[in-house]
């Protein structure tokens, strides 16, 4: 599968090997996919500053709930908080194009 992943921090492009790339893939759409109703993924820009968490799928808002919001919050900020360079995360932007 051909995909771009890209990742910010507070601004800053965190650069990302192919490994961290695939990784952030498969768990961003995995999460996606579990939700009702949003269907294949081919783009994907998800952005969270502090507590509010944006997804935009394939050029729509998904709506999400305080629950999933925090979730995907919790579990984004986590994975990426292992990442060499990303300090405390403020605000965080992934973009996937598969």
């Amino acid at each position: 599968m051909t995909r771009q992943v890209t990742l910010l921090v507070n601004g800053t492009p965190i650069p990302l090997d192919y490994f961290a790339q695939s990784f952030i893939d498969h768990v961003v759409g995995a999460m996606l996919e579990a939700l009702e109703g949003t269907g294949q993924i081919q783009t994907v820009n998800l952005g969270i500053k502090r507590d509010a968490v944006q997804v935009n799928l394939n050029g729509a808002v998904v709506p999400i709930n305080p629950f999933v919001s925090k979730i995907i919050r919790n579990t984004t900020a986590g994975m990426v908080s292992s990442l060499k360079k990303v300090g405390e995360i403020d605000t965080l932007d992934i973009n996937i194009k598969r």
